[in-house]
């Protein structure tokens, strides 16, 4: 048998032929068109991919901020419970009367050296004492409770401290009550 021969009669049918399908491309405009719009997706979708990651890094930075700032502030409550404790300590050291100083020397003496353990273990945290007897008044620390006439020092000064104020890590927890100076009249 000839090799162009079929070998089966089912191959010497024609198979119909098929309408040949014409594939109609876009023009130029229209690819140029699609081309543009793709550019702007990608652009807007690049833009919005920026401020995610920029508001990101916004957390990011918030987020170790606060709690640096909680570490460093976490003492804040325990001290601002204490600091009466240490006022009433001042004041018994202060308000001894002369008459009985020699019959509780001793008590007065533990009293002090409470005290000064006291202001180490303030210090050792951070915690500094606001007493600005003869300085200028500083209304970020201070607060006047009133005002008197003194014609040995300049009007501002603090005169006296009634109640000492106190900062954690330079952050203000109580002001100290003051007597300001003033002006003649």
């Amino acid at each position: 048998m000839p090799k162009n021969m079929p070998d089966n009669e089912n191959e010497t049918k024609a198979s119909p032929e098929k309408p040949t399908e014409l594939l109609e491309h876009p023009s130029y405009e229209e690819l140029l068109q699609k081309l543009d719009e793709a550019e702007q997706k990608a652009n807007q979708y690049w833009e919005r991919i920026l401020r995610m990651q920029a508001e990101n890094d916004n957390i990011l930075r918030r987020a170790e901020r606060d709690v640096a700032n909680a570490h460093k502030y976490a003492l804040e409550k325990f001290v601002t419970e204490l600091l009466p404790i240490v006022d009433s300590l001042e004041l018994c050291v202060t308000s001894v009367a002369p008459e009985l100083q020699s019959a509780s020397a001793s008590v007065i003496e533990g009293v002090n050296l409470t005290l000064k353990m006291f202001y180490t273990a303030m210090d050792k945290f951070g915690i500094k004492q606001v007493n600005p007897v003869s300085e200028p008044f500083d209304p970020e620390h201070q607060q006047a409770i009133s005002m008197q006439y003194d014609p040995s020092v300049s009007a501002g000064t603090v005169l006296s401290v009634l109640q000492k104020g106190y900062t954690l890590n330079n952050r203000l927890l109580r002001p100290a009550l003051v007597i300001v100076s003033k002006a003649e009249k």
